[in-house]
């Protein structure tokens, strides 16, 4: 067993990761509107951030790779359609049409997800406390999507809104299934292996749309923005993520997803700024009040109970 001096400093560093993540998200849901849909489309941009992440993946990986088991190839492939491809085609194309605040609201959404996902999965009983958490959560999501369709402002989409929470669903899926894998296989190995049968599965998707992308016509900003989206977004992120899911549970990592919203509204806020577009006029306190009901709701299904233990 390893000390415990040693533990500590491991835990305390998965929690470092976890808020770089959550820091570099936060910025994300402002960063990639400035390309996105316009000059790049949502699906082109995916199949650009998928295809970077994955070369470079590969590039530090390449010597050391595992080769996964017959028996684990079938999991493996689950998380590459619910870690990258379905929840990266949902969530780009999701906020390509609503905002950034409405977007970074309604992923706070995903611990309450890895619950219920959880509860599937492992058979874990919900108890009331957690079911009256759920429903809140349910009631701040579905309020939010309601307020969408009379958005006077044009920034918020209720199908954008709709593609984001099935997105938060999907990287709960992947969270949960990307677990046992950890046990197994090296960090790298995995999100190696995930970005690569993510990747063939996002290339039907934006593979046509790249080559009408006027690759010219990009100022240093919008490079700069690719830029980000492709080594930090994507890249990053995932290793970061991967290695904390090592020392943490996947409740604790997705838990990590309450700072976004207050990093999007403050991002929003700068953008607006510094960049002369609104980004915020569909900020209310409704919305607030939503999002409240919401990070009430993940708090109450959050509580380190057999749930921590089993993820």
């Amino acid at each position: 067993m390893a000390p415990k001096e040693t533990r500590m400093s491991a835990l305390f560093k998965a929690h470092l990761a976890l808020a770089a993540v959550a820091l570099i998200y936060g910025a994300n849901y402002l960063i990639a509107k400035t390309v996105m849909p316009n000059p790049i489309g949502p699906n082109s941009f995916i199949l650009l951030r998928v295809l970077g992440a994955c070369i470079c993946f590969w590039f530090i990986a390449a010597r050391k790779i595992q080769i996964p088991e017959k028996k684990d190839l079938g999991r493996f492939i689950l998380c590459g359609l619910t870690g990258v491809a379905i929840n990266q085609l949902l969530f780009f194309n999701g906020l390509s049409l609503t905002s950034p605040i409405n977007s970074s609201i309604i992923m706070t959404s995903n611990p309450i997800m890895v619950m219920l996902i959880s509860a599937l999965i492992y058979k874990q009983a919900i108890t009331t406390k957690k079911a009256v958490g759920l429903a809140l959560g349910a009631i701040g999501a579905i309020s939010l999507l309601l307020l969408s369709t009379g958005d006077q402002s044009k920034l918020s989409n209720p199908l954008g809104d709709l593609c984001i929470l099935i997105n938060s669903m999907s990287y709960a899926f992947y969270l949960v299934l990307v677990k046992p894998l950890m046990k197994k296989y090296s960090p790298l190995t995995v999100v190696t292996w995930v970005f690569t049968v993510g990747l063939i599965a996002v290339s039907p998707f934006g593979g046509l749309g790249i080559t009408d992308i006027a690759w010219s016509s990009l100022d240093v900003y919008q490079w700069l923005a690719v830029g980000y989206v492709i080594l930090f977004v994507t890249f990053l992120t995932y290793l970061l993520n991967i290695l904390a899911l090592q020392h943490t549970t996947a409740t604790t990592a997705s838990a990590y997803i309450y700072f976004q919203p207050l990093l999007a509204i403050f991002f929003s806020y700068l953008f607006t700024q510094l960049t002369g577009t609104d980004y915020v006029s569909d900020f209310t306190l409704m919305k607030m009040a939503c999002g409240v009901c919401i990070i009430v709701g993940v708090y109450m299904v959050s509580e380190r109970q057999t749930l921590e233990k089993t993820l």
